[in-house]
């Protein structure tokens, strides 16, 4: 008995070009996505790419999200993640009416300090403490930066909007990540931070690249380079353009578009050679071994899978590293390891994505659409193989 029976990418395509009426041909010839590709994605046998998704969205017309089956709203439920999400929209919708005369804020300082360990909890996979605690201070620091009206208090409520699209971003709510990034800019502005704008570009860009809408993507990537430039040269500018040229490469990539990604990479690889290892600048974790990772990450969307393993030779991740990125590049491993046929090493990594970032994991559409590709060969796999899956489907009442 499958452990995830209608939960994998492939069922949600059967069921969406059915809804159609197409045959499995019509969608490979609509799609550009290869007749064999296409019928073992939708059985199953191989997990779906981010390539292949975004094909099958823009043939058929529909939201990526509707393709991946985000958000997972049985399991949010269960988790007790859901009922967290209405706040954080309602806090967003006060973003212009100024101070609450309810609201009594307190010291700048302090909600700095309020606004960096959400992003210490974001990193750190805490979802559900980051989603629980944001919206009331969004509310405070909205009324905060009303009433000081300085560059401090826009910054400081641009950065927890920033948490707010981070929570609905690893939870599915692609619509709402957008809307917070919109207050972010709006705040940001009002900050006067060229160095935020460029981020903003960039967080942007990533929404886009999710919704496999990856040519306005790559126009972000361009405009937020362009961005940085009105900066003044700093480490923090370098950290964010070298980030800012790996999401190109991962957009590129998706794109199969080979020697673009490469070139970003390669723009990347030259920048962290200048800064180092900046794991903490805009809790972006920039640095050579984002770099390492990213490569791993460009060579398996570019179908490289053989060479996005190998990529993985003596790749060590440091300590202090994010744990939500951890988990993401274990996720992403998983998925190449599982197209080179090496089952039980796939496994092995996806259970380090989830001991990595426990909620993320579950929610990662690579992890639960990697998944469901080992499933049907489970027999060759541990014992622990199923459980993985019902703790996939089910509610773990635990706060990573």
């Amino acid at each position: 008995m499958h452990a995830l029976p209608e939960d994998h990418t492939g069922v949600r395509m059967r069921r969406l070009r059915r809804e159609r009426h197409l045959t499995q041909r019509a969608v490979s010839e609509l799609t550009g996505i290869p007749y064999s590709t296409y019928t073992k994605t939708e059985q199953g046998v191989i997990a779906a790419t981010p390539h292949v998704i975004a094909a099958f969205a823009r043939g058929l017309r529909i939201e990526v999200a509707t393709v991946v089956g985000q958000p997972y709203v049985d399991e949010l439920r269960a988790d007790e993640l859901d009922v967290l999400i209405r706040p954080i929209r309602e806090s967003l919708d006060v973003y212009d009416l100024g101070s609450d005369p309810d609201i009594r804020p307190r010291r700048i300082e302090e909600l700095q300090e309020d606004a960096e360990a959400l992003l210490v909890s974001v990193r750190a996979g805490e979802i559900k403490k980051a989603a629980s605690n944001v919206a009331g201070l969004i509310e405070e620091g909205t009324t905060a930066a009303h009433s000081l009206n300085t560059r401090e208090g826009w910054l400081t409520l641009a950065s927890f909007y920033r948490t707010a699209y981070d929570v609905a971003a690893k939870l599915g709510y692609s619509d709402l990540a957008q809307l917070s990034l919109a207050r972010m800019d709006w705040a940001a502005q009002r900050g006067s931070d060229a160095v935020l704008g460029g981020m903003y570009q960039y967080l942007r860009a990533l929404t886009y690249l999710r919704e496999g809408k990856f040519v306005i993507g790559q126009r972000l990537v361009t405009r937020g380079l362009s961005t940085l430039e009105q900066a003044d040269s700093s480490h923090e500018r370098k950290v964010v353009t070298g980030q800012l040229h790996l999401g190109g490469a991962v957009m590129a990539g998706r794109a199969h578009a080979e020697t673009q990604a490469l070139n970003h990479l390669e723009e990347a690889e030259r920048i962290a050679g200048e800064t180092g290892e900046s794991v903490k600048v805009h809790w972006l974790a920039f640095g050579p071994t984002n770099v390492k990772v990213h490569r791993v990450s460009v060579l398996a969307e570019l179908d490289k899978y053989g060479e996005a393993v190998e990529a993985t030779d003596g790749l060590l991740i440091p300590a202090d590293w994010p744990k939500s990125r951890t988990s993401h590049h274990w996720a992403e491993v998983a998925r190449a390891q599982m197209w080179t046929n090496d089952l039980e090493g796939s496994f092995k990594s996806l259970l380090k994505a989830r001991k990595a970032a426990p909620q993320q994991a579950k929610y990662h559409p690579t992890v639960r659409d990697t998944y469901a590709s080992l499933e049907a060969a489970h027999r060759r796999l541990p014992e622990t193989f199923l459980s993985y899956g019902s703790w996939l489907s089910a509610g773990t009442g635990q706060v990573a």
